[in-house]
């Protein structure tokens, strides 16, 4: 099923089938960037409840997806490099995504330049690299200064990195990816914007991966009372002061009090699922095996999926 919406400056396509469904937005112009707050580009969520369920066959389904999505969006011969940045500090588990996928990505640049009998891009095997180069706390260094530094020295013809992200909707931890042509920010999600790994910046497209791992204390309050709003006009219980008053706020707003609430007692306070660090496995291993058949149009799941485990 499949549907086509038009904003100014927006075009907005969605697609769905019983797992997953894939919303495709193109900013096209000032307008569109206004409407969204985004920069103009492609951006793709794939949106899946049972994301988080260890379930092989939904993995299987949504790296195909993604796969699919993604070889749209690469848009390049074969024979052209890529280079995968995994984002983050691996030594913190919400923020491990990144290093996890490049721990299972099939990495062929040196195996192509070296016995290029075996694997050739004739043969559907891309040369690809890969790189974690961690976080700004541990090395001293700006990530994007080390990726740019890279870049330099390898000469790919594309960049695409993984990152997880910060969430302002509790159902959409660990359900949703998304994928944007635009580049990304590191650690713009949690209010430390880093330099940006963009086209701009690096002198080369850049493909962007996330997935929200964490939402910020305020969210969860804020969708707490969403919830018990609802559940007083489920039970027709809306005739008190403070219900009319709540009422009045749209979701920004209500967000946004409760952050001035909030910030006194526990400041920029972030908080991930118990079960993160299963989580994490189970998304690491279905980003890499979507990213493996895309990069890779010469092997099948089943090849891939030796990697993922």
């Amino acid at each position: 099923m499949t549907g086509k919406e038009e904003i100014p400056g927006v075009l907005i396509e969605t697609e769905k089938s019983q797992e997953i469904a894939i919303t495709r937005v193109r900013i096209i112009n000032e307008d569109g960037e206004k409407a969204l707050g985004k920069p103009k580009g492609y951006y793709v969520t794939l949106e899946v409840p049972r994301l988080r369920e260890k379930d092989p066959k939904l993995t299987e389904e949504v790296s195909k997806n993604l796969a699919e999505e993604l070889k749209f969006m690469i848009n390049l011969p074969v024979e052209s490099t890529v280079l995968v940045i995994g984002l983050g500090n691996w030594n913190v588990t919400p923020d491990s995504l990144g290093p996890k996928v490049v721990e299972r990505l099939i990495v062929t640049k040196h195996l192509v330049e070296l016995i290029p009998e075996r694997f050739s891009p004739r043969n559907g095997i891309r040369p690809v690299c890969a790189l974690a180069p961690g976080v700004l706390g541990i090395t001293g260094i700006e990530t994007g200064e080390i990726i740019k530094g890279v870049v330099e020295r390898v000469k790919p013809e594309l960049i695409i990195v993984i990152d997880a992200l910060a969430s302002r909707s509790l159902e959409r931890i660990s359900t949703t990816i998304q994928i944007s042509d635009s580049g990304i920010h590191p650690g713009s999600g949690v209010g430390n914007r880093r330099m940006g790994i963009t086209q701009k910046g690096m002198g080369v497209p850049v493909i962007a991966i996330g997935v929200p791992t964490v939402v910020d204390a305020a969210t969860v309050a804020s969708d707490t009372l969403e919830m018990l709003i609802a559940e007083f006009e489920r039970q027709a219980k809306p005739g008190s002061e403070f219900y009319k008053m709540l009422q009045t706020l749209n979701r920004e707003e209500k967000y946004q009090l409760i952050r001035e609430v909030l910030s006194p007692f526990v400041g920029e306070l972030v908080v991930t699922p118990k079960e993160i660090d299963s989580l994490i496995e189970n998304i690491s291993k279905t980003l890499s095996g979507g990213l493996n058949l895309a990069l890779h149009p010469g092997i099948s799941y089943e090849e891939v999926s030796t990697f993922l485990q």
